[in-house]
Formats: structure tokens, sequence, C-alpha cells
């Protein structure tokens, strides 16, 4: 194919994606923006006011950051496996293993697919957040640059479950058993500083703890770990997820029947 032919391949594949999220946009971005709400309510007005500041912040202040990122690893991720898996179970994704569409295009297709939506929710939960707090960015660069990797990162993450996944039972596994514990432990409600040096330490071998970390930096400026290290380590997990991913595209594991 030639390089005109897979960009209109890849932005057929793209569009497809954003408009089936966007179809049901009830299911996909209204309970994101209900659920932080809910968070906002409970963990930053009731609890934040007792607990008072952290990190030289208002409480309320210190966990938004968190919760933005909460919804965007979690809608990026559930965009691609949800699609991903669907057209591995109606068998249209051998039609497009088959079809002269390189795999690096299929692939990036349903991540830029899961961004959009992350992208989209992040939007959404931020304004929310707006009326609950007062959010003066500190850097939109690192802001931006977080977002992209993160969701960029968790929409590879979705498409390996989706690969691996049996049936649509399947694809919750992770984000129950997995996913979530890896957010509610990865700094969202609380500073790294307050665990002791043991479950600190521990708490670094949690790609979450970076994701948090670096996007609350270009919130707030300030983080537990180093800004670099953070990206560093958030790049380092998206390269492995994408090179696992175009061995699993590459080798066709259990995508052909």
């Amino acid at each position: 194919m030639s390089s005109a032919e897979q960009f209109v391949a890849f932005m057929t594949i793209v569009r497809k994606e954003i408009k089936r999220f966007l179809r049901i946009w009830t299911q996909t971005l209204l309970p994101s923006a209900i659920t932080m709400s809910l968070y906002f309510v409970i963990f930053g007005t009731l609890i934040g006011s007792r607990i008072g500041e952290m990190g030289g912040f208002t409480y309320m202040q210190f966990v938004v950051p968190g919760l933005i990122m909460m919804a965007i690893v979690t809608n990026s991720y559930s965009n691609v496996v949800s699609s991903f898996f669907g057209a591995k179970f109606n068998h249209s994704v051998e039609e497009l293993l088959v079809s002269p569409t390189p795999n690096y295009v299929i692939l990036m297709g349903f991540v830029v697919g899961g961004v959009s939506r992350g992208l989209l929710v992040a939007i959404v939960v931020t304004l929310v957040s707006l009326f609950f707090t007062r959010l003066d960015i500190h850097s939109y660069a690192i802001v931006i640059l977080t977002v992209l990797m993160t969701s960029t990162l968790f929409a590879l993450a979705g498409f390996i479950n989706a690969v691996f996944a049996n049936s649509f039972d399947d694809i919750s596994i992770i984000p129950t058993f997995v996913l979530t514990p890896l957010i509610y432990l990865g700094g969202v409600f609380y500073s790294m500083d307050l665990l002791p040096e043991f479950w600190a330490n521990v708490s670094k071998l949690n790609p979450l703890v970076y994701v948090v970390n670096a996007f609350r930096y270009g919130v707030l400026g300030v983080s537990d770990v180093s800004l670099s290290f953070a990206l560093g380590m958030i790049g380092l997990f998206t390269a492995f997820a994408f090179g696992f991913s175009m061995h699993l595209l590459n080798s066709g594991t259990r995508l052909r029947q």
C-alpha cells in the first residue's frame, strides 16, 4: 500500500472508533462525569475538609489530577478492549488482517480511537472539577505530554487484553482485579511520603505511580518521584506494550481461527 492508502485506512479505523463511542455517549462519556463528581464530593469536599492540606495544597486540589488520570486510564483502556474484542468476536478483524493494510496501521487506528476517548473524557472531567476547585496549571506541556503518553499506554494494554480474551467476561477481569487496585494504590488519594519506606519502594513497581505523579507535577508543580524518571518509565512501559502488541498482530496469536 502507498502512504496515501495507508493514511486512508488509518483514518477509516479512527473515524469508526470515534463514531462508535460518540454514538453511545451515555455509556462512554456520561458515567465518567457522574462518577468523578461523586469522588469530588466524597473525597474532596467531605473527607478532604477533615484531612486539610497535602503537599502544600488543599486535599481537593491534590486529588483532582489523580482523578482526572483515573478517568483517562479507564476510558482509554476500555474503549480499545471492548472495540477490538468485538471485532475479534464477530471475525471482522480477520478481514483487516488479510487486507493489505499494515499491522501497525491497524494497531494505531484502534489506539488513536482509545486516545481520543481518553482526551474527551479528560476534558469533561476537568470541566466538572472546576465546579469544586481552582486549577492553576503549572506546565501545559507536561500535562499534554503525560495525557498523550498515558492514554496511548493503556489503549495498548486494552488491545493486549482484547487479544487474549476468550469471552466478554474476560475483558472485565483485568480492569477489575489488576487495573483498579493499581489505580487506588498509585497515589491518587495520598502522597507516597506518607508510606513507610518499604511500601514506598514497592509502590515504584506500579506504573500508575509515575502516571499520577507526572500529571500532578504538570498541574500543581509537585511530584513524589522525579519528573524525568516518571516520564521515562511511562515511555518504557509504552514501548514494551507497543512491541508486544505488534508481535501479537504479526504472529496472529489468538486472532486467526
